[in-house]
C-alpha cells in the first residue's frame, strides 16, 4: 500500500480544478476571462492555487486487504484527487482548503477480479464504496459523503482497466472495458477505421464506464445523442454477483436489464466492461454560422430543423447572452452552429434543405463561408470561423472557470429539457426564478445565458450559464451564495415542467429535484433492485436515493441550502 505517492498511472490532474496540472491559459484565453470578469465587475488576480502541503488529512480509518494492498493508496494526491468532482462547489471548497469528505482509500483494482474482490472485502467489513471513471462528475456523484454509519468509504479507480478487448467490424461494435478515457478508446478504435463518436465536453476527462453510468450526452445534437444510443450488452460485478447482458441489437424480452444499468450511477454494481456500437469515421462535412436578430425566430428555425428529418450532427442554438460568454458574440444576435457529417455521402442536398428553412425563418449567413466548408472531405469550414472558435470555446470552457473560483466568482451553468410547446414561457420563468435568487443571495443583477445541447423532434435540451460575484468577493460567501442559487435553479427547472437533468446526471446535488420529478412508486421498486444487488448498501449510498434501511438523506455541496427538501419521499 502506498501512503506517500500517487499511484495512477495517467497523467497528474488538478485536484482543486479541471484538467491537467500542467495546463495553463494562453494569453487570448486570459483575455476572455478579464472580459467575462469584467462583465461582472470583477477584477482578475492571479492568485496562487491550493497544494497538497496545505492540507491536513485525517488518516484511514480501516486497513485494506493484505492480498490486495499492493493497489491500495493513501497518498494525499490521491485522496483529494478522488475526494469530490469538478463541480463549482467542488472546486470552490478546496480554494477554501476544506475538501468535501474524503475517501480513507483510493483502490485501483489491476481487473475484474480484484474489483470482485475488493467488493466481498468491503461487504464484510461495511465499508462504502464509491465507483470512479474520471471524476468529471459536476453533480456530487463520485464524493465520499456516506455518513457515520459506515467502516470507512473507498474510492474504487478503474483507471487499469482502460483497454479495447475485442472488436466486431462485421456487425460494428467493440468490447471495451469501463475505465477507458475517451481519448484511449478513440485511439485503439482509430486502426480499425471506427469511432464510437461520443464526445461529451469531458470526452479527456471521463470514461466509457462514467458515460453508461450517468446517461452521459455526447457532442452530438440528434439522433445518437446519449449514450443509450450506443450500449449493445453491459458487464456488471455487484456484491450479489455478476450479471452480463446478452449482444443483441434489440429484443422485445421483457424490460431492457442494460436499462438499469444505465444511470445507476455506482449504485446498484461496478461496470466493468461493454459491448458498444462503433460508426465508421465520417469524411463529409458541411458547416454554417447563422445569426438572427430575433431570438424566438431562432428557435421556432431550430424547432423546424428538429423536425425536418435531416438530422444535423450540430444544431447549437446561442442566445444573444450566450454568445458573450463563449466569445463569439457582442450580445446583439442570436448564433446558431449548423453542421452535417456522414461516413458516406456529400452534403449539398442537407445544407441546402437546411438553410432554406434558415431564410424562411429570418436567419443571415455566409454563403461562400458554407460553400468552403463543403469543398474538401474531412476539413473546411467547421474548423475556421465561429463555428470553430464555438467548437475550441467548448472544449476549454471548464479552464476558464478555475482562476475565477479563486475570486469569490460563481461561474455555474445548469441542463435541463422540456418540449416545444412550453420552451417560451419555461425559457422566461427558469431565467427570472434563477436571477431572483441570484439578487437575493449576493445583491447582484445578473442575466443568464442559454443554449441548446441537444434536439428533439419534442422539444430541445436549453443549457444556462451564469456569472456573479460574491458580496464581499470571499470564496466561503460565494460559495454559501452558490448554494441557495444550486436549490433554486433546481426547483425553477422542475416547477416549469423541465427534467432535473438532461445529462449530467443526478448525483447528490439534483436529489432534491428528481425526487419530485420521479414517481415515488419506481424509486421504491428502484430501491428494492438495489437491495438485492446490494444487500448490504455499500455502493455509493445517497445518490439516488439511500440505501434501505441506512438513512442518508442529502449529502455534500448543497447540504446548506435553506427550505431543503425531505430527501427520503
Amino acid at each position: 500500500m502506498d501512503t506517500s505517492s500517487t499511484l495512477s498511472r495517467r497523467p497528474m490532474r488538478r485536484f482543486w480544478g479541471w484538467g491537467l496540472a500542467s495546463d495553463t491559459l494562453t494569453a487570448r484565453e486570459q483575455v476572455t476571462v478579464k472580459a467575462m470578469l469584467a462583465h461582472i465587475d470583477a477584477r482578475f488576480v492571479d492568485r496562487p492555487a491550493p497544494l497538497v502541503g496545505e492540507f491536513d488529512l485525517p488518516a484511514p480509518r480501516i486497513a485494506p486487504p493484505l492480498a490486495l494492498a499492493a493497489q491500495f493508496s493513501a497518498a494525499p494526491l490521491d485522496r483529494l484527487n478522488h475526494c469530490a468532482g469538478k463541480s463549482y462547489a467542488d472546486c470552490a471548497r478546496m480554494w477554501l482548503r476544506a475538501p468535501p469528505s474524503l475517501p480513507d482509500w483510493v483502490a485501483y483494482p489491476e481487473n475484474e477480479q480484484a474489483v470482485i474482490d475488493i467488493l466481498d472485502w468491503a461487504q464484510s467489513h461495511d465499508v462504502a464504496v464509491i465507483p470512479y471513471g474520471g471524476g468529471s462528475s459536476v453533480c456530487g456523484g463520485v464524493e465520499a459523503a456516506v455518513g457515520p454509519g459506515y467502516a470507512a468509504a473507498i474510492s474504487l479507480d478503474l483507471e487499469r482497466l482502460n483497454r479495447v478487448l475485442e472488436v466486431d467490424p462485421v456487425s460494428r461494435a467493440a468490447r471495451i472495458q469501463a475505465g477507458a478515457l475517451g481519448p484511449e478508446l478513440e485511439a485503439q478504435l482509430k486502426p480499425h477505421g471506427l469511432t464510437l463518436r461520443h464526445f461529451p465536453q469531458s470526452f479527456e476527462f471521463s470514461t466509457l464506464g462514467g458515460w453508461i453510468v450517468t446517461r452521459s450526452g455526447g457532442h452530438y445534437a440528434t439522433q445518437q445523442t446519449h449514450i443509450d444510443d450506443f450500449v449493445e450488452a453491459t458487464r456488471l460485478v455487484t456484491p450479489a454477483g455478476v450479471m452480463e447482458t446478452r449482444r443483441l441489437p434489440g429484443s422485445g424480452a421483457g424490460p431492457a436489464p442494460d436499462r438499469l444499468v444505465i444511470g445507476s450511477e455506482g449504485t446498484l454494481g461496478v461496470l466493468t466492461e461493454a459491448w458498444v456500437r462503433l460508426q465508421v469515421v465520417p469524411r463529409f462535412r458541411a458547416s454554417a454560422s447563422i445569426q438572427f436578430s430575433d431570438y424566438f425566430a431562432a428557435v421556432a428555425c431550430v424547432r423546424s430543423l428538429a423536425q425536418s428529418g435531416l438530422h444535423p450532427s450540430n444544431c447549437r442554438l446561442l442566445d444573444p447572452m450566450e454568445t458573450i460568454f463563449a466569445g463569439v458574440g457582442d450580445g446583439r444576435s442570436a448564433i446558431l452552429v449548423l453542421a452535417f457529417e456522414s461516413a458516406d455521402h456529400p452534403l449539398q442536398a442537407w445544407m441546402a434543405r437546411a438553410l432554406e428553412l434558415v431564410t424562411d425563418h429570418g436567419g443571415r449567413y455566409d454563403g461562400a463561408a458554407v460553400a468552403r466548408s463543403m469543398s474538401d472531405e474531412g476539413s473546411g469550414e467547421h474548423r475556421t470561423g465561429a463555428a470553430g472558435a464555438w467548437r475550441e470555446a467548448f472544449l476549454r470552457m471548464p479552464y476558464w472557470r478555475d482562476p475565477a473560483v479563486g475570486l469569490g466568482v460563481i461561474m455555474d451553468t445548469f441542463e435541463t429539457a422540456i418540449t416545444w410547446d412550453r420552451f417560451e414561457d419555461f425559457y422566461r420563468g427558469v431565467k427570472a426564478d434563477v436571477a431572483r435568487a441570484v439578487r437575493q443571495a449576493t445583491g447582484q443583477e445578473i442575466q443568464l445565458s442559454c443554449r441548446f445541447t441537444h434536439l428533439y423532434p419534442d422539444g430541445p435540451a436549453p443549457y444556462f450559464t451564469f456569472a456573479t460575484r460574491a458580496a464581499d468577493s470571499s470564496v466561503a460567501s460565494a460559495l454559501a451564495a452558490w448554494r441557495e442559487i444550486k436549490l433554486a435553479a433546481n426547483t425553477a427547472v422542475v416547477d416549469h415542467g423541465g427534467t432535473i437533468t438532461h445529462h449530467h446526471a443526478v448525483g447528490r446535488d439534483h436529489r432534491s429535484g428528481y425526487e419530485r420529478e420521479v414517481d415515488p412508486l419506481f424509486r421504491r421498486m428502484l430501491a428494492a433492485a438495489k437491495q438485492v444487488a446490494d444487500p448490504k448498501g455499500i455502493l455509493n449510498p445517497g445518490v439516488l436515493f439511500d440505501p434501505v434501511n441506512r438513512p442518508i438523506g442529502i449529502t455534500g455541496a448543497i447540504v446548506g441550502c435553506r427550505g431543503l427538501p425531505d430527501s427520503r419521499g
